[in-house]
């Protein structure tokens, strides 16, 4: 039986349906007057607005004040069109790495926002999502902003070759990273990779200087490394007295001192996150509310 043009029409259209829905997601257009700051959702291939980032007041950042003058500083020749580098913030865990990263964004963002200047952007892209980056690249190239795509606990593993994507959009592919766009990283590793797996490179290669080498290479695309170690016992309680106060916690000094360093004995650690986690608990003891709290350091 010899098909009529209706189902011909019928049968191209179900076919042309049927191709839509296989075909990948389509980079949808992001309105970036919409927010300060946006989450990438690879998967969907856009831009999710954020209108209230979780951040902590500069204020209340203890015991990193050279780190956090370095990154500000960085961030702000950045936003005025200026030379900047990419950065990396590495080392110990609850030290306000990325703390840092969001509280440089707004204390910069106050300051160009008042001089005329557009506000920066910060995108967060997912550790998983990395080699989409040259697409999120590409949505931001032609955008009349300057962006900051941060990258939270930053690290390769195993047979994991994603950060070979990361290298080529830093430096070195042919378009290369864009004059409008820098990329911000936290990871608690120096280079990015555990120290076995450069290790078992170096064992296995037939040059293994040349294998370790393509390893700490991507580490190298970072020109402003920033280091955060272990907090004294001073930066510590002054961490948890910046808490107090900025919460107005009616504790006495000598009790606070106690308490907070057996809280940490207890913990083993002293680090930003560590202190934030005694001020929760003792407010909450005291039924005093902690509005708007401030995210705990990472």
């Amino acid at each position: 039986m010899t098909p009529t043009p209706d189902d011909l029409a019928h049968t191209l259209s179900r076919i042309a349906d049927a191709l839509e829905r296989i075909a990948p997601a389509r980079t949808a257009r992001a309105d970036f007057a919409a927010a300060d700051a946006f989450v990438w959702m690879a998967a969907e291939k856009r831009l999710e607005p954020v209108p209230r980032v979780n951040r902590v007041d500069m204020a209340l950042l203890r015991g990193i004040d050279r780190t956090r003058d370095s990154l500000v500083d960085n961030t702000l020749r950045f936003a005025r069109g200026l030379p900047a580098n990419n950065a990396l913030l590495w080392g110990a865990r609850g030290m306000g790495k990325s703390s840092l990263v969001k509280a440089s964004h707004a204390e910069v963002n106050g300051e160009v926002v008042a001089q005329g200047t557009p506000p920066l952007k910060l995108v967060e892209i997912h550790r998983e999502d990395i080699e989409t980056l040259p697409v999120l690249m590409g949505l931001m190239r032609p955008a009349p902003f300057r962006f900051i795509v941060f990258c939270d606990d930053l690290s390769f593993d195993g047979d994991d070759t994603s950060y070979k994507s990361l290298k080529a959009v830093l430096e070195g592919g042919i378009e290369g990273r864009p004059e409008n766009v820098i990329f911000y990283a936290t990871s608690n590793r120096r280079h990015l990779l555990p120290r076995d797996m450069m290790e078992n490179e170096r064992s296995t290669a037939i040059n293994p200087g040349e294998a370790v080498e393509e390893k700490v290479s991507l580490s190298d695309r970072f020109g402003l490394w920033l280091g955060f170690h272990k907090c004294s016992q001073d930066d510590y309680l002054a961490m948890v007295e910046g808490y107090v106060a900025h919460f107005n916690v009616p504790l006495d000094a000598a009790t606070l001192r106690r308490e907070a360093l057996e809280w940490a004995t207890t913990r083993g650690a002293r680090s930003g996150r560590t202190a934030w986690q005694y001020v929760q608990d003792v407010a909450g003891r005291l039924g005093v509310s902690l509005s708007e709290p401030p995210a705990a350091p990472r």
